[in-house]
């Protein structure tokens, strides 16, 4: 499904503006505590990738090959790679941390991908969300299951009434208890895979 976020220069000009109004701040706490070898997990057209640390070997994956050829720019040397979040490319117990951002919202099966997620990680690994979800104010997120079909289908199947934390630990990992902090449509937080979680493959 094709939609703003499929768009380079769209999706840059929309990015522009939302990280005007505090949601740099938010990549800002997704990327600080990132460490060893990352994956940038849907990483669009590379917003993150200066924000890392000079330590961190950071790896972009994309999906849509436009959006990663735009990210060749703010990424020069670092290895980036097409494919989805459903069938990661790597071996397992690869990555130190995953981070991602406003990419699981438009995952097409997030209990696949999260498991995904969690055979690339090493044991004591850490994956970084920030995600917009369903609101916990019930008329919020009444409002949100009302506009979703046409915001997923002007987004590119973006899914704006996720319960992506609930989500999340379905697939076997554990939110730390102290996550960082989130608006009631925006969530930040750090997850742990449990030792339950599936690693196969």
């Amino acid at each position: 499904m094709q939609g703003i976020e499929h768009i380079p220069w769209a999706y840059d000009l929309f990015m522009g503006v939302v990280e005007r109004f505090g949601l740099h701040r938010w990549r800002l706490q997704l990327t600080s505590e990132a460490g060893g070898r990352t994956l940038d997990l849907g990483c669009g057209t590379g917003r993150n990738f200066r924000l890392f640390g000079p330590q961190i070997q950071v790896i972009g994956l994309e999906l849509d090959f436009r959006l990663l050829a735009r990210a060749r720019d703010r990424g020069p040397g670092l290895p980036l790679v097409v494919g989805r979040a459903e069938q990661l490319p790597f071996r397992a117990d690869s990555f130190d941390t995953v981070v991602s951002s406003l990419v699981f919202c438009s995952v097409a099966d997030p209990d696949k991908g999260l498991g995904e997620v969690a055979r690339i990680l090493v044991s004591d690994g850490q994956l970084r969300m920030l995600e917009h979800v369903r609101s916990r104010h019930e008329a919020l997120g009444r409002l949100q299951d009302l506009i979703q079909p046409v915001w997923t289908w002007v987004a590119g199947g973006c899914h704006p009434n996720r319960d992506t934390e609930d989500t999340v630990e379905q697939a076997g990992f554990s939110i730390d208890p102290h996550e960082l902090p989130g608006r009631t449509t925006l969530r930040c937080f750090v997850a742990r895979a449990r030792r339950t979680a599936s690693r196969a493959g």
